[in-house]
């Protein structure tokens, strides 16, 4: 049997979630379950996404919040409802599969939305996750094949270094996407190694962490927000994942 271990990768796409892949927020499924914690969850998710607070200080302020435990019933409700992706990114994630490309999601947001989202098919399962355990939920079949802990920023290039060395995948095979100041310090190792980075829905944050570090993105994919602009939910929806498929490969092969 084919493991993520075994298998032979080319290259590796490493990529935030919320906001970058899907327009949902890591904690909108905590918003559902518990409405009346909707503002405190947004000015904490701003708060770290903006570098204002670490991850492991958010992650403290919400269990504080929580009046008890995210269970699988509570996840699978609010999937049922309010999963969605951007266009096309389903179909991104099986190209890359297919072209022998490691798509690793790396997020802030919550190992067991993604344990749900896979065991419910919702989601082509991905090798390798690196997520928070904050929510997380018995082991099961359709889970990736190899899950990091995530616990702050810095994990996710931490993360995506092991994977890298684990798969002898070089710098310029690599491909960093995210989306707001959060993946600044990822952006930062990547540019360092020579991986080429891709901005997604880009936020005022990680253009202005970028700038003020001398990092170059390779490109900004989908809309582009400067200060002061407010999200365009239906415009982002009109943005087609599928075509970062020729770039990818662009970037990753010629």
């Amino acid at each position: 049997m084919m493991t993520a271990n075994s298998r032979q990768y080319k290259a590796l796409v490493s990529s935030d979630w919320n906001e970058c892949l899907a327009p949902c927020g890591p904690f909108d499924f905590i918003s559902f379950t518990h409405p009346e914690l909707k503002s405190d969850l947004e000015r904490i998710f701003k708060q770290y996404t903006g570098n204002l607070i670490s991850l492991g200080k958010a992650a403290k302020q919400i269990e504080k919040l929580l009046p008890g435990a995210i269970t699988e019933e509570h996840m699978d409700a609010y999937l049922d409802t309010s999963f969605v992706t951007y266009t096309g990114v389903v179909d991104l994630i099986e190209w890359c599969l297919g072209k022998d490309i490691l798509l690793m999601i790396n997020t802030t947001g919550m190992i067991g939305y993604f344990q749900r989202a896979f065991a419910k098919g919702l989601l082509p399962k991905v090798p390798v996750l690196s997520a928070h355990p904050m929510v997380r939920f018995s082991n099961r079949e359709t889970d990736p094949l190899q899950i990091y802990d995530l616990f702050e920023i810095q994990d996710k290039s931490k993360n995506t270094r092991a994977v890298a060395d684990r798969f002898n995948i070089p710098g310029e095979r690599i491909i960093l996407m995210g989306d707001s100041g959060g993946d600044g310090p990822h952006f930062d190792w990547g540019a360092g190694i020579g991986a080429h980075l891709i901005g997604s829905m880009t936020k005022p944050s990680l253009a202005a962490y970028c700038q003020t570090r001398g990092i170059s993105m390779d490109l900004r994919f989908g809309l582009s927000y400067t200060e002061g602009d407010q999200k365009d939910p239906k415009q982002e929806m009109q943005i087609d994942f599928r075509d970062l498929s020729s770039i990818i490969d662009e970037l990753l092969f010629h």
